[in-house]
């Protein structure tokens, strides 16, 4: 039940103007992105009328040439739109309407990578096998290490991070479930004797 909780910054694409043709090229999304620091786990929002724009994340070639082929993942079309960055390297977008892209409605953004801190994942969570609570051996009980990749994030290590990085929050577990259920058992256990 733990969730992510990181610093991660919120940009709004393009300011005021938004995700929109740029006016007399007066407004590039370059120079809206130079000089800003684009780490994983941020947030980019995309403010734009649903049915007059849409996003699109392409590799560079296909931005270079304001096209949709090979494009990562499907066009978003209901706006205001928030994508969380989440990977490291270069992240592209287009939109796809008309010919918007080529007057200058696309963003290019290179994305650096947080040390330390494991950002959210689409991905569904893993439930490790924990073994029978009847067993008589107390080793048996114990939790043992997931051999499931790690997502993207740091290696494991023996050392801990240097001072001041927060440690990556732990992964969800049936076995804190349990615990959390067989705690509030007990709370309410005492509860009602003490009523008693």
């Amino acid at each position: 039940m733990l969730q992510y909780i990181g610093a991660q910054t919120v940009h709004i694409v393009g300011d005021g103007v938004g995700w929109d043709i740029p006016p007399n090229n007066s407004v590039s999304y370059t120079n809206w992105a130079s000089g800003k620091t684009f780490k994983v786990g941020d947030i980019l929002v995309f403010n734009f009328m649903t049915n007059q724009h849409d996003i699109l994340r392409v590799p560079k070639s296909s931005y270079d040439a304001c096209s949709k082929d090979n494009a990562i993942g499907s066009a978003i079309t209901t706006g205001p739109a928030n994508i969380t960055l989440d990977s490291a390297g270069e992240h592209y977008y287009i939109c796809t309407f008309g010919s918007h892209c080529q007057v200058g409605q696309k963003l290019a953004i290179t994305v650096s990578g947080t040390p330390g801190v494991n950002p959210p994942t689409s991905s569904p969570p893993t439930t490790p096998a924990t073994p029978s609570p009847t067993s008589s051996q107390p080793d048996a009980c114990a939790p043992t290490p997931s051999s499931a990749p790690n997502a993207g994030g740091p290696a494991p290590s023996a050392t801990p991070p240097p001072a001041g990085t927060p440690y990556p929050p732990p992964p969800d577990s049936s076995s804190t479930s349990v615990f959390a259920s067989l705690l509030l058992v007990l709370l309410l256990s005492i509860g009602a004797a003490l009523v008693i």
